[in-house]
């Protein structure tokens, strides 16, 4: 039966980060249905029914229900969430012996289901598992789509509207490059209410760009202070999918500093990485390139190659 081209989401791993992206999916009312699809029957099936049970609460109907890799022919997106989570005192590139096996198998037995829709990628190490995704699956790169520095960019743009106190939503500020370590925080293009950083700490002494420094420190850091604390982190970046989501079953033109395939951009071939993209039903329309200083420039190389290199011994560059 051909399907009519709708906003159908297949969840695949129904862990912390799967199952609360599914809740804010309801809460928000972007997706008509959301199939979870998990190795683990039993935990998924419980998540339908929890989720089911909330829907009288929801602002749209959503049909909800558990599936199988065969139900991906008709989903619109695939969300991939599943894989080894971050344990304390890993990095995010620590796990890519673990996930890259897993995505293999998760890829390809989703093609093999016919599926002809986008990927929407948050396991990590991000960047690298959406570059395989695109490998693995031969779909175009603008239908493979990684997280990528998304909750980055939110927790950049809350700690700095903490500290100016002016809401996040005011801020315009990108981090861009690896969701990771050599991650880096545009500061030349960032601006509050249009009114460049550096101008608005000028025109106040209350504030020093020593200051913007450790803020950026406590960005990078996010992860592992609330690993240690609550082992994982998974509000966030779930309510950072669902902004991807929306964007793309809205069909918004709307730019999310997403995990995308650069050629030639920002003068990189060849790698997965965050930064600002035009993001509609298609998938990724276009890159965005700021114009970057010489020490962002240097910082977003040295991230390129962090990943290359990383990717090397898995796939011919």
């Amino acid at each position: 039966m051909k399907m009519v081209k709708g906003n159908r989401v297949a969840v695949i791993g129904t862990g912390f980060v799967g199952s609360s992206y599914a809740f804010a999916l309801l809460n928000q009312g972007i997706a008509d249905e959301i199939i979870l699809i998990d190795k683990d029957e039993d935990k998924a099936q419980g998540d339908v029914m929890d989720l089911n049970h909330g829907k009288v609460f929801a602002p749209d109907y959503t049909n909800i229900h558990y599936g199988d890799y065969r139900d991906c022919q008709h989903a619109d997106l695939v969300v991939i969430s599943a894989g080894a989570n971050q344990q304390p005192g890993e990095t995010r590139l620590d796990l890519i012996e673990k996930n890259l096996a897993i995505f293999k198998s998760i890829v390809d037995q989703v093609m093999m289901s016919g599926f002809d829709g986008i990927f929407l990628i948050a396991t990590n190490p991000v960047d690298i598992l959406t570059y395989a995704t695109w490998k693995y699956s031969g779909l175009p790169k603008s239908r493979v789509i990684g997280s990528g520095t998304i909750l980055d960019t939110a927790r950049f743009r809350y700690m700095l509207g903490d500290y100016f106190k002016v809401s996040p939503k005011n801020v315009h500020a990108n981090i861009i490059g690896e969701h990771g370590d050599s991650e880096l925080p545009v500061f030349s293009t960032a601006d509050i209410g249009g009114i460049p950083l550096d101008k608005y700490i000028k025109k106040n002494n209350k504030f020093s760009q020593k200051d913007l420094e450790q803020i950026f420190i406590n960005v990078r850091d996010s992860a592992y202070h609330i690993i240690n604390r609550k082992g994982a982190t998974y509000y966030g970046i779930a309510m950072g999918l669902v902004r991807i989501t929306k964007a793309i079953f809205r069909n918004e033109n709307s730019i999310l500093t997403v995990s995308t395939l650069l050629e030639g951009e920002y003068d990189e071939k060849d790698v997965y990485l965050g930064v600002p993209a035009v993001i509609n039903r298609k998938g990724i329309r276009e890159i965005i390139e700021l114009k970057l200083n010489n020490i962002e420039k240097g910082q977003f190389k040295k991230s390129a190659h962090i990943l290359k290199s990383t990717l090397a011994p898995y796939f011919k560059q």
